[in-house]
């Protein structure tokens, strides 16, 4: 029961970190501090909040296998979304562009992490 309730504690404690990051860029961004709003949207929230606390339950060396893994998938599924995203938005809207941009991700994320678990890569 200890160790469920020390988890516990641990999700809502990486819960509320990544909320406050997040809750932190849209404030610049709704205050039209355009320099700290791009500056904090660039900083990569989900991996940064992650990173630490995988590397304190299971070490270096796992946040380095992790951190190759989101490297290449970042160059397969999330440029192609954010250049459809970037091309569609001013011809189409941001309200249809985004969604076919997530739809991009989506597809080239799910074939890269399917072909990763076919070859055991970055275990």
């Amino acid at each position: 029961m200890g160790i469920m309730l020390s988890q516990l504690k641990d999700y809502l404690l990486y819960f509320f970190v990544g909320g406050a990051v997040t809750t932190v860029i849209v404030y610049f961004e709704e205050s039209d501090n355009r320099l700290l709003s791009g500056f904090a949207t660039l900083i990569p929230v989900f991996t940064l909040v992650a990173y630490f606390f995988i590397g304190q339950t299971k070490g270096g060396a796992a946040v380095s296998e992790h951190a190759w893994l989101v490297l290449v998938g970042t160059l397969v599924s999330w440029m192609p979304y954010m250049l459809t995203v970037a091309l569609l938005a001013p011809k189409i809207g941001s309200n249809k562009a985004i969604p076919v941009g997530l739809a991009v991700f989506f597809v080239l994320a799910f074939v890269y992490l399917k072909t990763i678990e076919h070859y055991g890569l970055f275990h």
